[in-house]
């Protein structure tokens, strides 16, 4: 699923997309994480071995999307260092002739021309798309949230890339969820079209009361935006939670019928909340090939412990030793 690091080819992209710009917004506070927090941007908690963010720019550049601006905030400075060269470590790691750490390393620097801009004020991601403007400029682009991470075997940005091709106007991510869970998410109101998984976006809600919501399908982390959204973000007043809500802007673009949906039915992992960042991490550690084997062995006798079939906690392998 998740390579061990991000070197591993993958399928070339397309170059003849008009959308070759992606944002990711990454300056919220993290406050559900806190204490770890704190001082760490919740955006590079390690999912295995490599920060979420990471996975979210290689998704970017899978799709072709070779330049990657992240709209970071005043604590967010690792996730600058993390996309920079590292020279002592890089030095070191190849006077060692360690090339494994070493392309491990290298290759977030590698993956797009990334570049980066601060928030300021904290007023939602409305305002963090609108900060992007300037690099942005009028051509349509991407936005990918942090916080939904899409399997890599999934097509779900590339088909989004295709219909905002095709249709112009501004394309998001849907998925069908529980009623008791729409309440969580931006819902859409929707028509369809003659192609099974795109449908018309007529309204947009966000995070309604489950009585109130005009269907069951949520707006997940991904989005292709037409540069008109820049002059309704402008205008668009405060919303839920004293924010500027990207949802309320959409809904105006809706209400001209130039936003379509992608209905989503892949493989996602959400991260934005303590369970399921917990299991993200279990289920892309089981994927690994250098660790799944031997980590599902201990998962197995774990929860059979768990269910009372063994008196005595599974034994974790002895460690190996690796030099630092």
């Amino acid at each position: 699923m998740i390579a061990p690091h991000p070197s591993t080819p993958v399928t070339p992209a397309r170059t003849d997309r008009t959308v070759r710009k992606a944002v990711v917004p990454a300056a919220g506070l993290g406050t559900r994480f806190l204490p770890a927090t704190k001082a760490t941007p919740k955006e590079m908690l390690p999912v295995v071995d490599k920060p979420a963010i990471q996975y979210v720019v290689e998704e970017a550049a899978a799709a072709g999307l070779d330049d990657v601006l992240m709209v970071t905030g005043r604590h967010k400075r690792a996730i600058e260092d993390h996309f920079d060269h590292a020279f002592e470590l890089e030095q070191a790691l190849a006077a060692k002739g360690d090339t494994v750490r070493l392309d491990a390393v290298r290759d977030p620097g590698r993956l797009a021309s990334i570049h980066h801009i601060r928030q300021g004020d904290p007023l939602g991601l409305g305002h963090a798309v609108l900060c992007a403007r300037r690099h942005v400029g009028d051509q349509p682009f991407a936005v990918l949230l942090g916080d939904d991470l899409i399997d890599p075997r999934e097509t779900l940005l590339s088909r989004m890339l295709d219909v905002r091709d095709r249709r112009l106007g501004s394309v998001v991510a849907l998925l069908e969820v529980p009623p008791e869970q729409i309440h969580l998410y931006g819902c859409a109101a929707v028509e369809p079209t003659r192609e099974e998984d795109v449908v018309r976006v007529t309204g947009l809600v966000e995070k309604p009361a489950r009585q109130d919501a005009p269907s069951g399908y949520a707006v997940i982390g991904r989005y292709v935006l037409d540069p008109a959204v820049f002059g309704v973000l402008e205008r668009t007043p405060p919303g839920r939670g004293g924010e500027i809500q990207l949802t309320d802007a959409l809904q105006e673009l809706a209400t001209g019928g130039t936003v379509h949906g992608v209905v989503f039915k892949g493989l996602r992992y959400d991260t934005g909340d303590k369970a399921d960042y917990l299991r993200t991490v279990v289920q892309l550690a089981c994927e690994r090939p250098d660790l799944g084997p031997e980590f599902m062995a201990w998962l197995k006798g774990f929860v059979a412990e768990l269910d009372g079939a063994h008196p005595a906690h599974p034994a974790l392998p002895a460690h190996r030793h690796i030099a630092a």
